[in-house]
């Protein structure tokens, strides 16, 4: 934009102030420019007044868009409203992982519990682990190891059977004056819950109730009913049947029972002078063992020796001879 001097006399004096050019006309477009038309008097010189582009123009000669700035302050909004969105979703997130892991964890424990219950009870009334505490069963089981005792066998009116090994309760019968533990150590004993203690053994079963069992024929064997039993599968090799002669007739509800270690072993035939005559309840047998667990080199079942088939049918347990 050009301006001119003031033209000046010839005596160098400024011209009458009457001919300075008069204020520039400003014309504002829709789009904020500005457009200018000079109104210049007959035979004036066209100046420019300084002070009507500031006021015409504003900020480079433009002015504000309403719309512009709504659409700004939309955008704005829009930003925000955005971010408080994924704020939001990132709490939801964080707050989701947290209830997902305490709702596992509550998952868990319900678990534990329930795995705790079910093994309580399948230890009670089920099945249950023996130690064999010493000697007396070699030929079969050996010290240390361990038996897995069946509770179920002899349930539902079922009774032990000749050739059976059992693990029994031996108050009233090998400990005849031991007293019965409290009621608390019992149930807990019961439900596998406490050590079985010193009055717990495991021994094979040779005459039930009404078997009468006679020792020892002339080729040193035992008899029940009159039958000569083998127990060459069973005994420890090289031991007798027994060195100790008897002849009982098993009561009813009881159980003539011995090692197959029979030279280490402290059974029935141990017992005769005392109350119980050496018999053992038959409601004192805890279950059958029917597998030996440990060691794993020599887990196995424990099988039903055969040779007690051929005392079957010649009485003992109500049967007719």
């Amino acid at each position: 934009m050009s301006t001119h001097e003031p033209p000046t006399d010839r005596d160098g004096s400024p011209a009458p102030t009457g001919t300075d050019t008069p204020t520039r006309s400003v014309v504002v477009s829709g789009t904020g420019k500005a457009v200018g038309t000079d109104a210049r008097p007959e035979g004036g010189t066209g100046n420019v007044d300084r002070s009507a582009a500031p006021d015409a123009g504003g900020d480079d000669g433009a002015t504000a868009d309403p719309d512009a700035e709504e659409d700004s302050g939309g955008a704005e909004g829009t930003e925000g409203a955005g971010s408080a969105e994924s704020a939001e979703g990132a709490a939801d997130g964080e707050g989701g992982e947290d209830g997902g892991g305490r709702r596992w964890s509550r998952d868990l424990l319900w678990i534990g519990a329930v795995c705790v219950v079910a093994l309580l009870l399948v230890n009670a009334f089920v099945a249950r682990p023996f130690a064999v505490p010493s000697g007396s069963m070699e030929g079969t089981l050996r010290p240390g190891d361990r038996v897995l005792v069946n509770q179920l066998a002899y349930a539902f009116d079922g009774r032990p059977q000749r050739g059976d090994v059992v693990v029994f309760d031996g108050i009233g019968s090998f400990l005849p004056y031991r007293d019965e533990p409290s009621g608390v150590k019992r149930l807990l004993a019961e439900a596998g819950l406490a050590p079985a203690g010193d009055t717990v053994y495991v021994k094979r079963v040779i005459g039930v109730g009404g078997d009468r069992v006679t020792c020892c024929d002339s080729d040193g064997r035992l008899r029940v009913n009159g039958v000569p039993l083998d127990e060459s599968a069973y005994l420890l090799p090289g031991d007798a049947p027994s060195a100790v002669p008897f002849d009982i007739v098993v009561p009813a509800g009881k159980l003539w029972v011995m090692g197959d270690h029979r030279s280490a072993s402290r059974d029935s035939r141990d017992h005769l002078g005392e109350p119980g005559g050496g018999t053992v309840p038959v409601k004192r047998v805890i279950g059958r063992a029917d597998w030996l667990l440990f060691p794993l080199g020599r887990t196995t079942s424990l099988d039903w020796p055969a040779a007690f088939a051929a005392i079957e049918g010649t009485g003992g347990h109500g049967e007719p001879r």
